[in-house]
């Protein structure tokens, strides 16, 4: 039951986990325009706090939910047995309550302030902020304990149903709220009462399904909470703490300087930038949650070859997907909003920050590889040293460039300082982990592909003239995009490998 999946379970798992990611950020993207529309800008702007809440809310995490999903995959991969395993869930249950309680109650504490002192706010009132904060509190609590559940899910690698599942609550988040805008009220407040229907919904789901998942104890052993199974994991549950917390402190120090700066329909617009720009992301999130049960597992077997190889097949296939979105969002970053909002005011605002930081993720999706190693193998001293000194570079640029120019300047922040990470730090880390890898990994596996698409796009950009239609520039957007996808592919050994298996069959 717990043997070896196969290949195909994996090339299954990636497919489908990508495509459930990239629904749920395309639906949430899609489905902007028409909040702005209900709602307005300021009250997008809120939504746009209520996602940055929940990233720092990862702050408290401890490094608990990735925990989860590896010690889920080393019992399936055989270290360890079911009571061991059963106990330190139940453990981890404990925990994850505590800190939910601790977390949440600690944001409906603040709320007055925030609602008062921090967000600029110029239609709202402030019992409606106020509200709506108070609300914002509790979701973020109930999404937090999805971490918990989701973990355990995905180091089982029953990612097909956890795809579904996903798709069907961004659905029921995204779209099902709309008939509740549009037939009894726009309210920020009634917006944030039926997302706090939606996280319980999506809490009871993965409760149910993890639960499944869990082996039976022998005779029936009743399980109690006890700390002994989290100090076993306790230094590696801090590292990923330390990983985590710089990883929110990188991604969302931007956010969190300008939701105190700058107005909140402003704010919006800049969310609503960045948004769009972290769909690069999804594709890189979407196979590290496939690929790294596998490499744990293949690690705790002791086959480096494996896992050297899954790493490098993964890397190409990011870097050749991740580079046409990337360059093709950041090239067109302007028709691409006209087409999807039609809003001018919205284009202006919104695109440089859009081109900027789509290149960023593209960057950042392609140097989080290493971490992928290191996690494997347990080990994330050097992956903690790297973020640190990332922080150190960051932090005081993103403050200088931010008070002085905004958005546009947190963008240009983030791709320079993603550039130095992939240049300087990734070859180091290879060096400890895979001596003899980096040359390859970076020759092949990303460099070629890289400059191939970047040249392609560039051509196309030049030559390009979009129509004045939007459904037509649509069609012109996707088109650059699959050419720039053809030029990446055509470069990538592991794509010029599966055609020839196809070729000869």
């Amino acid at each position: 039951m717990y043997g070896k999946p196969r290949n195909m379970s994996l090339k299954r798992n990636i497919v489908v986990n990508t495509a459930s990611q990239l629904y749920v950020v395309l639906i949430c993207i899609a489905i902007v325009p028409l909040y702005i529309e209900y709602m307005g800008a300021e009250a997008y702007g809120l939504v746009g706090f209520f996602t940055m809440l929940q990233a720092w809310f990862l702050l408290l995490d401890m490094g608990l939910t990735p925990t989860m999903a590896r010690e889920t995959a080393r019992f399936h991969g055989g270290s360890s047995e079911a009571t061991d395993y059963r106990r330190f869930v139940r453990s981890l249950e404990g925990l994850f309550f505590l800190v939910a309680l601790v977390g949440g109650g600690g944001i409906y504490a603040a709320s007055g302030y925030i609602a008062d002192d921090w967000l600029q706010s110029s239609h709202l009132s402030s019992a409606e902020l106020l509200s709506s904060i108070q609300l914002i509190a509790v979701i973020v609590a109930f999404r937090w304990m999805c971490g918990l559940y989701r973990g355990a899910i995905t180091g089982a690698e029953r990612l097909v149903w956890l795809g579904g599942f996903n798709a069907s609550i961004a659905t029921l988040r995204f779209v099902g709220v709309l008939p509740v805008l549009h037939f009894i009220g726009v309210t920020p407040t009634l917006f944030f009462k039926y997302q706090l229907c939606a996280a319980i919904i999506e809490l009871a789901g993965l409760m149910i399904m993890a639960y499944r998942l869990l082996p039976q104890t022998p005779n029936g052993e009743r399980v109690t909470f006890t700390w002994a199974p989290l100090r076993a994991t306790l230094k590696f549950s801090l590292s990923i703490a330390a990983v985590t917390s710089i990883w929110v402190v990188v991604t969302q120090m931007d956010k969190l300087l300008l939701s105190k700066l700058l107005p909140l329909a402003e704010y919006g617009y800049f969310t609503l930038a960045v948004l769009v720009a972290s769909g690069i992301m999804v594709i890189s999130g979407s196979i590290s949650s496939a690929i790294l049960p596998r490499l744990t597992k293949l690690e705790a077997q002791g086959d480096q070859a494996g896992l050297i190889r899954i790493y490098r097949q993964a890397t190409q296939l990011v870097a050749v997907i991740v580079s046409a979105a990337s360059l093709t969002i950041a090239f067109c970053a302007e028709p691409l909003l006209w087409a999807w909002t039609g809003d001018k005011i919205l284009v202006e605002q919104a695109a440089p920050i859009l081109a900027l930081y789509a290149l960023g993720n593209g960057i950042m999706a392609v140097s989080a590889f290493p971490y992928y190693l290191q996690y494997a193998k347990g080990d994330l001293r050097l992956h903690l040293i790297g973020h640190i000194g990332f922080v150190v570079l960051l932090i005081p640029a993103l403050i200088w460039a931010v008070g002085k120019y905004g958005g546009i300047g947190a963008g240009y922040v983030w791709l320079v300082v993603n550039l130095i990470y992939f240049v300087v730090w990734v070859p180091i880390v290879h060096h400890k982990f895979a001596p003899g890898l980096n040359f390859g990994w970076f020759s092949r596996d990303t460099f070629l592909i890289i400059v191939s698409s970047t040249f392609a796009a560039y051509l196309l950009h030049s030559m390009l003239q979009y129509s004045e239609h939007r459904l037509w520039q649509v069609v012109q957007i996707a088109g650059f995009g699959l050419v720039v996808l053809v030029a990446g592919s055509s470069v990538s050994s592991l794509v010029w490998g599966k055609v020839r298996t196809i070729l000869r069959s």
